[in-house]
């Protein structure tokens, strides 16, 4: 099966060709940093490092964008709020996205670019608007700058509207001098004590939209091949987006993807309703790998509901195919991933980023594996984890990968591992002596630790992870 994805745009699944043969552009709506990430965010950042690993593993040379939006009404307020600058608040939580981006084991993009980087372009993007008849400035002397949707044509196709469905911006105040209330806002006048940049129309600060535009278009060029973010980005973000760059003459995206949403209860996660979990909670329920292979089991399109069992089965899953690869490394010494996954496994992954039936694959492995351990046959055995490694590693998953097997920590790996064997002998020795609450209270012990202790044929085995 070739590879094809569901492009919101044309409302159906079609097969991936990109612009140039062998490379892949993809832009990503990264974070707008105006409070640290809950999971919900962090989801959109691990489906796409998915699509990103696959793409990568097919042969293409990726090219991967993630913006960062540091300036925006909602940074000026809570700055305003504690009293300090609006890039302290940037910056604190930008830092606080990359610690979770790299915590859940996404791969850095090839650049991450600022909004507040890249002002010279928006002012060319807005001037070639301009120029075309498709934007204006305020006659009121603001500085705003608008984009004139009735100007568009095409306007609403992304989102599958008519200019009539469409609803009032609500991007400016609505005293500011616009021709049409639908249209929206390319840059914002300035206001006293607010930060702002010099343009030909006044100084101001940019628009949320016009900013992806600008950055996407520098890094991928004027048309690219991929445009992902969230399903509540579709409009009015990505509609405005496409608008101001198609009506400047840019193809722009060719193609549209889209990651459900993360819901409590059936609500939304969101920090302004407060049922957001925070990324430092979870990683304290379980382990970040655990948490990544948790939102990323289902398809990327569908929502999530999260909840606590949730989670949990996700990690004792997890740690079924954990335990398979590490019961197969004591056996059957290095294991180095296979040239290539399963006919399955890709055809599942080219179906729409198929990542739950290749989850199938791979569990079914894991058993296929334990069976083959347990009988003894350790070529099959060693076949079977080589394409384990190489499915989880397209997957970010790979618990033998140095990410998630502390490979940096080696030193007090071995620390820790000399002190458990410790621990393990005293066991062993009240059980030697039938003092079974002996036993069974040092197992307590190191599982309140976070050493969880496995009875084998082999003998005790332990791993670090919550009980």
């Amino acid at each position: 099966m070739s590879l094809r994805f569901y492009d919101t745009s044309a409302r159906q699944v079609r097969d991936f060709t990109p612009l140039r043969e062998g490379c892949a552009s993809l832009y990503l709506c990264g974070a707008t940093v105006q409070a640290p990430p809950h999971i919900g965010h962090i989801r959109s950042g691990v489906n796409f490092d998915i699509l990103r690993r696959w793409l990568t593993h097919l042969g293409y040379e990726v090219t991967f964008c993630r913006n960062v939006t540091d300036i925006d009404d909602k940074i000026i307020r809570v700055a305003a709020d504690e009293g300090v600058p609006w890039w302290q608040v940037s910056e604190r939580n930008q830092r606080a996205f990359t610690w979770a981006y790299e915590t859940l084991g996404c791969l850095p993009p090839t650049v991450e670019p600022r909004a507040t980087g890249h002002v010279p372009e928006m002012i060319e993007l807005m001037r070639r608007l301009i120029d075309a008849g498709h934007a204006y400035a305020a006659d009121d002397g603001s500085g705003d700058v608008y984009f004139d949707v009735r100007s568009h044509p095409a306007y609403g196709e992304l989102s599958n509207q008519r200019l009539d469905q469409v609803v009032e911006s609500c991007d400016s105040d609505p005293d500011r001098d616009k021709r049409d209330p639908r249209d929206f806002a390319l840059w914002k006048g300035a206001k006293p004590g607010e930060p702002s940049w010099d343009t030909p129309w006044g100084r101001g600060r940019p628009g949320w939209h016009l900013e992806c535009s600008a950055m996407a278009t520098k890094y991928l060029g004027p048309s690219f091949d991929i445009h992902g973010g969230g399903l509540d980005l579709i409009f009015p973000h990505h509609e405005n987006e496409q608008a101001q760059s198609r009506a400047a003459g840019d193809g722009f995206a060719q193609y549209w993807l889209h990651n459900g949403m993360l819901a409590i209860g059936g609500e939304k996660m969101s920090k302004s309703i407060g049922n957001s979990l925070l990324i430092p909670q979870v990683v304290q329920k379980v382990r970040p790998v655990e948490l990544r292979y948790y939102l990323g089991q289902a398809h990327y399109r569908s929502t999530i509901d999260y909840s606590d069992a949730a989670l949990q089965e996700a990690a004792s899953a997890y740690q079924r195919i954990e335990g398979f690869l590490t019961r197969a490394v004591e056996v059957l010494g290095t294991i180095a991933p296979a040239a290539d996954v399963p006919a399955e496994f890709a055809e599942a992954l080219n179906d729409d980023l198929g990542v739950s039936q290749g989850l199938a694959v791979i569990h079914g492995h894991v058993r296929e594996g334990n069976t083959a351990l347990g009988s003894g046959a350790k070529e099959k055995a060693q076949e079977i984890a080589a394409e384990l490694r190489t499915m989880l590693a397209v997957l970010g998953l790979d618990p033998l990968s140095e990410q998630w097997s502390g490979g940096g920590d080696q030193g007090l790996t071995e620390v820790v591992d000399a002190l458990v064997a410790v621990a393990l002998e005293q066991r062993q020795a009240a059980r030697g002596r039938k003092d079974y609450a002996a036993a069974d209270a040092i197992r307590d012990q190191l599982a309140a630790a976070g050493v969880v202790v496995e009875d084998t044929p082999q003998g005790p085995r332990w791993d670090l992870r919550q009980s």
